[in-house]
């Protein structure tokens, strides 16, 4: 793997607090972003969570910015509107104008009192219409498998790619473990899944499960993941290869943190920037322990 893309990899250095976590303390935690430049603005989503007692992820946040550092919330969507326990990863994207134009957001919903997830979706003319958007479940999942936290591209030919974080519910206890798998779409609606590309290697710092987090171009990306089941929630990131069939893990790149508390960095969202920099958006622990949703230029 080529070493002259070390340097555009995010860092803890520099980073720029872009939302701080809603209070303070572990479970205190504004992330799981992702965020598309288009015409110019930046537009960036994001859940906000409390600790397990007063919630978990209560609402996703969509807001725009002329600078990709300071943002203006536009609209808000409640976990309320999907009856779900918990929100978890969001994906803003405009829908190519071939397929109708305007703007989905996917979100990540907890089935109530279980290890169960599933992927459902709003679409609207604009992103402020978003919380009064058309609903439709996207990805079910089943009694045996939990999907979430989808990693979704649109290429100019209008075709639709998704890495999807699966967890399997088979045995009680071990529902914290994860892989990610590749799907497309003609739509962003009906997807077709190709199977696992990316897991945990044993003896490793993602033996407990690999999720990937964002592209960084020239097949390059992003994932991250942890050692144990006490290390949930707590990711650290890593780079991979896409080698055609399957991400390929770089054991030669070191894994990122953060230097505080619990030493979480992740999910990681890029945005490629003109000139060829980008502007990563990441979660990250902070010195009490809670997570900020950070950015940093590279």
């Amino acid at each position: 793997m080529s070493t002259t893309t070390l340097s555009t990899l995010p860092s803890y250095d520099g980073a720029e607090v872009v939302v701080p976590a809603p209070g303070v303390g572990p479970g205190n935690w504004a992330g799981a972003a992702s965020a598309v430049l288009v015409d110019g603005v930046f537009w960036l989503t994001w859940r906000n969570r409390r600790p397990l007692a007063e919630g978990r992820g209560v609402t996703v946040d969509i807001a725009r910015s002329s600078d990709g550092v300071q943002f203006e919330t536009v609209a808000e969507v409640s976990r309320d509107t999907f009856d779900c326990e918990s929100l978890e990863r969001p994906v803003l994207l405009p829908i190519p104008a071939a397929q109708g134009g305007g703007w989905r957001l996917y979100l990540s919903c907890a089935t109530w009192d279980s290890k169960h997830w599933w992927v459902d979706s709003l679409t609207a003319a604009t992103p402020e219409e978003l919380p009064s958007g058309r609903r439709q479940v996207v990805l079910p999942g089943d009694d045996e498998t939990a999907v979430k936290d989808p990693v979704i591209t649109v290429a100019e030919s209008g075709a639709w790619e998704m890495w999807l974080c699966c967890h399997p519910l088979t045995e009680p206890g071990h529902e914290d473990r994860m892989t990610s798998r590749r799907l497309t779409s003609p739509d962003g609606l009906d997807w077709t899944d190709h199977g696992v590309v990316l897991s945990g290697r044993p003896g490793e710092w993602d033996e407990r499960g690999a999720r990937v987090t964002t592209p960084i171009g020239n097949g390059l990306f992003l994932y991250d993941g942890r050692a144990d089941a006490a290390s949930n929630w707590y990711e650290t990131t890593g780079l991979a290869q896409w080698d055609g069939n399957r991400l390929v893990p770089d054991v030669g790149v070191a894994t990122i943190t953060s230097p505080h508390s619990d030493g979480a960095f992740r999910y990681a969202a890029a945005v490629p920037l003109p000139g060829g920099r980008i502007r990563y958006y990441v979660e990250a622990a902070r010195p009490d322990g809670a997570h900020d949703l950070i950015t940093v230029l590279r």
